[in-house]
């Protein structure tokens, strides 16, 4: 009987031994706090990316949004002679491509030269509004990677000070250390990726909307320069 009774014991403190050494699940928040102080500025520069990208989306499609027909109502009124109706109904717009037109709109009477370089002008500060803030997402897609590396270098550090001076080259000490350390090389580089993204999605949206603005400012022109539209706004 005390044999039998050996090996049951010896098997169920192997199978305690075994749960008790099962790895435990790492959680988000312990991650993030086991990075160390360089978690702050990346943090920030989350937050910040974050509130960049959302704030310039809403309002890149707030101000860029053209109605349908705005182009031909604009030109209709023009031909007619309504040239105050036409900037009264850019004006009410409120948008970027209605800003422009009531710019151009304003021009008519003058040479289409004068008009043309008008609607360029207004064009690029129309531009600059809509791409405001948005450098902020390339320094941060730039500046949180090298803070994650910055992290993880200065961890690397202080793992092998702390083996030089307990002159312990323990394999466990070093992963363990090491692991915590790469977390912000992690974190670094998935904000860098946020901000990068989010500043060429954007780009692509302005773009977008330079070549609409670049298509109907052509169609408007073309209509003054043609002779007997012009005579009719004469």
């Amino acid at each position: 009987m005390i044999l039998l009774q050996v090996p049951a014991i010896d098997s169920a403190s192997s199978v305690s031994a075994a749960v008790g050494a099962a790895p435990q699940n790492l959680q988000l928040i312990d991650l993030v706090a086991k990075g160390g102080w360089v978690m702050i500025p990346i943090a920030i520069l989350f937050f910040a990316a974050l509130f960049i990208i959302i704030e310039r989306f809403l309002v890149i499609r707030a101000q860029t949004r053209v109605d349908d027909g705005f182009v031909d109502n604009v030109k209709d009124m023009v031909l007619q002679g309504n040239i105050k109706s036409a900037e009264s109904f850019c004006r009410n717009q409120k948008t970027s491509v209605g800003r422009v037109f009531e710019k151009a709109v304003g021009r008519i009477g003058s040479p289409i030269r004068e008009i043309e370089s008008t609607i360029e002008t207004v064009g690029q500060i129309e531009l600059g509004r809509l791409e405001r803030n948005m450098g902020y997402l390339g320094i941060i897609a730039g500046i949180a990677p090298m803070l994650g590396f910055i992290g993880t270098i200065s961890g690397i550090i202080r793992i092998f000070y702390d083996i030089s001076l307990s002159d312990n080259i323990s394999v466990g000490i070093i992963a363990g250390g090491l692991y915590e350390k790469m977390i912000t090389s992690g974190a670094g580089l998935i904000v860098g990726v946020i901000a990068y993204t989010g500043y060429h999605l954007l780009n692509m949206m302005v773009e977008k909307f330079t070549l609409r603005l670049e298509m109907n400012a052509f169609e408007f022109l073309e209509v003054l320069q043609k002779p007997t539209e012009a005579a009719r706004v004469r």
